[in-house]
């Protein structure tokens, strides 16, 4: 019989609505109900493209003498992450205290007053590696609470005593400067991989925010270290497994250091963040992989993710049948040389296993390989690769295809606006910026409402109930403040300052600290509060960096002084903790930068017009806004004032407002740049 998940928006929490577990949605009727019975909540904590979250839902959540344990002695509660991550951010808070690590699927015990007091992650149905059994803990908790219930009590108000002290340094007024951003460069070159590309070891995750900073850095003082640790991390991912060979996109993480094998699920916000980093890379250099990697990222992201909507979809999983029944990570995207030859026939077969390094032991599970690209085909080989690529892309369509997590999440969403919109306007691929124009329409028609308050997610055209959260509010004016640039559509600019003032009057402290949840938002046991970039720029930082981009495409002197106020985190954080706050850093690099406030005034319909305005889109310099439109046009303050020269159309570079002298010279506009 479906429990009360039924009626829900997530993919995931429907997921679990025939469980045997009666679950409940987040909500206070269940917390009063666990206080009218007097028992525990279990609180179990994932997203709909989890592996482990697949895994322990089959082996514990399906198993009829555990649900009827856990109905039986708690009420079990089932959150999203994507949908609420204030109270994931809050209980994983707790959890990586209490355990020194952390992850999805999370379990949490809890109070009826919402006080955790035993954490862990994934539990087995039998004691495995050291780790007790589910039915052990659950048996355990249960154990605690009828005996004990005084130490529960204890244990719980100290955690949430802890949680309420602890503090964060702000970093005060001080603004990042050159000093910081050459420490966080340093910091980054002692852990980048040099070998491999990448910092860190295995597992290993794209590094999106800390490129972005990179490239920027290079751009604003010419570093040719910062560059390169930016170039070769970009080379290595595109040409591993974790790059999708055949239909483009980027898997979540690679499990080795050398980013071989990825773990398969496929996020929109890793593709939005990594194709805006690839067409930044491709302003840089000009290169034709980097070039290649945008462009099929965007397709990616339209072919796979796009919604009947005219939004995004979240993810890809990473499972899917593997042709027997099963449900196997990877079975969708690994080769085995058999496979290949059965598709390509013997002697095309040999080509791809080379091109694509699939090999007889395989580089994956069970003799498969992941497709890699260790060299591009040489002029020889190049037509009959691209017929082989094809050929193999097609017969992977005949697969069974990995579930796709059909919410639309407003923030990630925003990514993807300023990603599609960025890198049509780059390559002249007007379809990318109309896909980004629909995707910016369902947020204001669906997400927004009459006061600029965001609803986080939809699906299938219907808004869900929780509001959005600070990340929210930050990409998706980002994204606005892209499509304004590229378009010249003005509306958007006026988009995004609505929700900029929401940032201004609802998230932010006294001190210009930021929080991830309004003022007015559900009082949990902590309100989050986090300046760190996790898989997507932090909350705290996206916003800076929009407040930063509004106040140099308006002037205004409120959204610059609450940018600079935010960005005394990364001052204090920079330094010490660069992969970490990288985002932060490439906002930095922009404010140092001016940033550049670029005014294109003419025709739009005069070649000159778009010339000056294409030659200041593709700008290098950080954090640089662009406004093109008619002199005087009322919808961008920055053409204000800005006439014509001579009657042609001109370009004005300016900081602050304060203009250099008119061009009307692309290449003299590029040469300023």
């Amino acid at each position: 019989m479906p429990n009360r998940l039924t009626h829900e928006t997530s993919p995931y929490l429907l997921q679990h609505a025939d469980n045997p577990v009666d679950w409940w949605p987040w909500s206070p009727e269940a917390f009063e109900e666990a206080r009218r019975r007097n028992v525990p909540v279990l609180l179990s904590v994932g997203y709909s493209s989890c592996h482990w979250c697949h895994v322990m839902a089959h082996e514990s959540f399906e198993d009829e003498a555990t649900a009827a344990f856990v109905n039986e002695h708690f009420v079990a509660v089932k959150v999203d992450r994507e949908e609420r991550p204030d109270v994931d951010a809050v209980y994983m808070e707790a959890v990586q205290a209490a355990t020194g690590q952390g992850g999805w699927p999370m379990t949490v015990f809890l109070t009826p007053d919402a006080a955790p007091f035993y954490f862990g992650t994934y539990f087995p149905p039998e004691p495995r590696h050291g780790m007790p059994s589910f039915p052990e803990v659950l048996d355990g908790v249960r154990a605690a609470w009828a005996d004990r219930r005084d130490e529960v009590d204890q244990v719980a108000a100290r955690i949430v005593e802890d949680l309420a002290s602890r503090s964060l340094a702000h970093g005060g007024k001080g603004l990042p400067g050159e000093e910081e951003l050459a420490g966080a460069l340093l910091g980054l070159t002692r852990e980048y991989d040099a070998a491999r590309g990448g910092f860190g070891g295995a597992p290993k995750f794209p590094p999106s925010m800390v490129l972005e900073f990179l490239l920027r850095h290079h751009a604003r003082t010419g570093s040719e270290g910062a560059l390169q640790m930016a170039s070769d991390t970009c080379e290595a991912m595109a040409r591993g497994g974790i790059y999708d060979q055949l239909g483009g996109g980027f898997a979540r993480y690679s499990v080795d250091r050398a980013w071989v094998v990825p773990h398969f699920e496929k996020m929109l916000y890793d593709n939005a963040l990594l194709c805006r980093v690839y067409a930044h890379l491709w302003k840089a250099t000009g290169s034709d992989l980097a070039r290649r990697v945008a462009l099929e990222t965007a397709d990616f992201m339209v072919r796979e993710l796009r919604t009947p909507e005219g939004g995004f979809a979240s993810a890809l999983d990473a499972d899917s049948d593997d042709g027997t029944g099963r449900h196997v990570e990877g079975a969708y995207y690994a080769w085995t040389p058999a496979q290949l030859a059965e598709v390509l026939g013997a002697e095309d077969a040999a080509l791809a296993a080379v091109h694509y390094g699939v090999t007889e032991e395989g580089t994956f599970e069970h003799g498969s390989s992941v497709l890699q690209l260790p060299q591009e085909a040489g002029p020889a080989d190049a037509g009959r690769i691209a017929s082989i690529r094809a050929r193999l892309h097609a017969a992977r369509e005949r697969r069974e295809r990995p579930g796709r997590d059909d919410k639309v999440v407003a923030a990630w969403n925003g990514l993807a606006v300023a990603a599609l919109a960025e890198t049509g306007a780059l390559f002249d691929r007007p379809d990318l910026v109309e896909r980004a124009t629909e995707a910016a329409d369902l947020l204001v028609r669906l997400h927004l409402d009459e006061s600029a308050r965001l609803t986080r997610t939809s699906k299938d055209g219907r808004a869900g109930g929780n509001a959005g959260v600070l990340e929210d509010y930050a990409d998706v004016a980002e994204g606005f403040l892209a499509l304004a640039a590229v378009t010249g559509e003005g509306a958007w600019l006026e988009f995004a300052g609505f929700l900029l003032d929401g940032v201004l009057a609802r998230f932010t402290a006294e001190d210009g600290a930021l929080y991830d949840t309004a003022h007015d938002a559900e009082t949990l046991i902590r309100r989050p509060q986090d300046p760190t970039d996790n898989a997507t720029p932090s909350g705290w930082t996206a916003a800076a960096g929009a407040l930063l981009s509004y106040a140099a495409h308006t002037g205004s002197q409120p959204h610059r002084a609450a940018a600079e106020a935010a960005l005394g985190v990364v001052k204090a954080l920079g330094p010490r903790a660069p992969r970490f706050i990288g985002w932060g850093l490439a906002v930095a690099e922009a404010l140092l930068d001016g940033p550049r406030e670029i005014a294109v005034v003419g025709a739009a319909g005069d070649p000159a017009f778009q010339e000056l305005r294409r030659t200041a889109l593709r700008a290098t310099t950080p954090g640089a806004v662009v406004a093109a439109g008619a002199p005087g046009s009322e919808e961008f303050p920055l053409l204000r004032d800005r006439p014509l020269v001579a009657g042609a159309p001109a370009a004005y570079v300016c900081r602050h407002f304060t203009c250099d002298a008119p061009v009307t010279d692309p290449a003299e506009l590029s040469a300023r740049l």
